[in-house]
């Protein structure tokens, strides 16, 4: 059925987040309001108009393309956090973040991405990211690859002992642990800086302008379209533990996506000696 669906609407689905973010996204970029800024957890964690209706837009239109499917959106989880359960449900599932890098949103910057990812039982099947002050969408099908505006993506191996890039978790979002891990890429041969938007950050990943992510929270419309992005252009992820992050799971963190196996595996043994 999901098959059948992406044969034929993957262009669809395209044109719906295109026409949320025209609607709702854009026209708010540098002319927010301080009523339209609100602190939800804390003052890193900000929501605006632009992102609830947004996801509202893409909520109602998403769910007309595949009758039966279910979004669970940011903004829609966080009013009713009972809404993430329908993760591990049988319906498919529309993983929405209608804003991803609102912080950069709201500081007027270009930085910023709307992630769209379509999947069932926590599969990743497909995922979109739009970046429209950029111009940039970046689509992936599981099996399909990875694509940038119509050009395939390839991440490649990071050249033999070249330092690695690598974009990390804000330390405002991670418990000690999880910071004393993220130490561990503090070491000879890596490069680590904070992440800016996480969806973008895995489009560098795919591109291969990026050596890897390491990121110590789980949130699936964070994560779930980016991950199928890289893992399409031919890279990897690991949880601390070894095994592939799975969306809506209990993972061990902090994770990492890399460009490649390789990459993956180095960065996910720092991260385990501390």
């Amino acid at each position: 059925m999901i098959d059948d669906f992406l044969a034929g609407n993957q262009t669809a689905v395209e044109e719906a987040i295109r026409k949320a973010a025209a609607a709702e996204i854009l026209p708010r970029h540098r002319r927010l309001a301080d009523a339209d800024i609100v602190s939800k957890s804390g003052p890193h964690d900000l929501v605006t108009t632009a992102d609830r209706l947004a996801e509202e837009h893409l909520t109602a239109s998403l769910t007309a393309l595949l009758p039966g499917s279910v979004v669970v959106g940011e903004e829609a989880v966080h009013a009713d956090p009972e809404l993430y359960g329908a993760l591990r449900e049988e319906r498919p599932v529309w993983i929405v973040d209608p804003v991803d890098g609102t912080r950069q949103f709201v500081r007027g910057e270009d930085g910023f991405c709307t992630l769209v990812a379509l999947a069932v039982r926590g599969e990743t099947l497909a995922s979109w990211t739009y970046a429209p002050a950029l111009g940039l969408m970046a689509t992936a099908v599981r099996g399909g690859g990875a694509f940038l505006d119509g050009e395939r993506l390839h991440a490649g191996e990071p050249a033999p002992d070249a330092v690695l890039d690598v974009a990390t978790s804000h330390p405002d979002y991670t418990t000690d642990a999880q910071k004393r891990a993220l130490l561990g890429l503090r070491t000879e041969g890596v490069r680590p800086r904070p992440c800016g938007s996480a969806g973008l950050e895995y489009l560098a990943v795919a591109r291969g302008e990026l050596d890897a992510v390491a990121f110590s929270w789980e949130l699936a419309w964070d994560h779930a379209a980016g991950l199928l992005l890289v893992t399409e252009a031919g890279g990897d992820h690991r949880t601390l533990t070894g095994e592939p992050f799975r969306i809506g799971g209990d993972n061990t963190l902090p994770f990492t996506a890399a460009r490649s196996a390789g990459t993956a595996e180095r960065i996910r043994e720092l991260l385990a000696a501390q």
